[in-house]
């Protein structure tokens, strides 16, 4: 879908729309983004946002690849769902529309024997 730029850029033809997480969903994915630096397993992240797809991007440090990418991508939600949990080999870890059930393969990672 495109969109008609404001008049006060008179050198842009169209705007594209951008996918990009909602307030609701960013503090679903935050919260369990504090939760796993308070452990110490995460430090940085990255979100992007594009025209098919918002990717919000989970590294262990800085200068490496993501542990973790989740996407949402809109075209899937009928089919396979809204949002993806990707791991750092490209293996969909899980898949649906229900953000919350998504995340839940992460939390896994939260849960350790005590000893």
């Amino acid at each position: 879908m495109t969109v008609q730029p404001p008049s006060h850029l008179p050198f842009a033809t169209t705007l594209h729309e951008q996918v990009c997480f909602d307030r609701r969903e960013l503090s679903a994915i935050l919260a369990l983004y504090g939760r796993m630096v308070a452990l110490g397993e995460w430090r940085d992240y990255g979100i992007s946002t594009l025209r098919d797809l918002a990717v919000f991007e989970i590294y262990r440090r800085t200068a490496e690849n993501p542990l973790y990418r989740i996407e949402k991508r809109p075209k899937l939600r009928t089919r396979q769902g809204l949002y993806a949990v990707v791991g750092m080999d490209g293996q969909i870890l899980r898949r649906g529309g229900d953000l919350a059930q998504v995340l839940r393969v992460l939390e896994r990672k939260l849960i350790r024997p005590v000893d």
